[in-house]
């Protein structure tokens, strides 16, 4: 086998990549094309498959992504952490947009609750993946998933419902055309019906082989109550407060 140096930090290599850095071995001189090629075109491609993936993965097989990360299986998917910041600020945009876009009189017909639940809910969401991750953790122990793995799970949930929200972002703008407004509207509703019902796809979808179909549907039953029951009181205390 052909033994040669890395350049990046000379260590002895044989194969595609440098076992100590993890650097590429085949790297050439700098020019124009590869600059174009693999550093610009290259990057974006990588970064937009992976990110894309990443987000259909989530949407279709949320637990079982969860799982899979947990297991290790982590190069195929973008870091979740990051990605949330991400999936938020595009959500905070497309709320931006359609407060911009929206007539006086849409806007208006908001109640005092609904303006809040509008403007603070990204924030309250936030909330949800330590809520998520507790209750989990008691209500599906046999499992045998420490904390910071039901964290995981929690993060992948709430990716799902923040996609969901940002698509209906989307929608509510294109419904503000009214020849297509039932139409989008319709279309608004199913995604917030899908959204509220996603943590519960995800944890079915994660733990559908380790339960009888009775026991985990009282769990995630119970992991519903105790979010409402939660949820209530933390929106009871930020109202009161802002």
């Amino acid at each position: 086998m052909n033994q040669k140096s890395c350049l990046n930090c000379g260590h002895s290599v044989s194969d595609e990549f440098c076992p100590h850095c993890g650097q590429k071995t085949d790297t050439a001189r700098i020019t124009p094309r590869s600059i174009i090629k693999n550093d610009i075109l290259g990057s974006i491609w990588h970064f937009e498959a992976r990110f894309f993936n990443t987000l259909r993965d989530i949407i279709f097989s949320p637990g079982k992504t969860a799982m899979n990360y947990i297991a290790g299986k982590r190069i195929r998917y973008n870091n979740f952490i990051p990605l949330l910041l991400v999936l938020f600020s595009f959500n905070v945009l497309g709320l931006h947009y359609y407060e911009k876009f929206a007539p006086a009189e849409v806007l208006a017909e908001d109640s005092e609750v609904k303006d809040f639940l509008s403007k603070y809910s990204k924030a309250i969401l936030f909330i949800v993946i330590p809520m998520l991750a507790v209750n989990a953790y008691f209500l599906f122990r046999r499992i045998k998933l420490n904390i910071a793995e039901h964290f995981i799970i929690g993060t992948v949930s709430l990716l799902g419902i923040l996609t969901l929200f940002l698509l209906d972002d989307i929608v509510s703008l294109i419904s503000l055309w009214k020849p297509v407004s039932k139409i989008f509207n319709s279309i608004d509703r199913a995604l917030f019906g899908i959204a509220v019902l996603f943590p519960a796809v995800t944890y079915w979808n994660a733990f559908k082989n380790s339960f009888t179909t009775w026991e985990l549907t009282w769990r995630v039953a119970g992991l519903y109550f105790l979010m409402v029951l939660e949820s209530s009181v933390i929106g009871l205390i930020l109202y009161e407060v802002f």
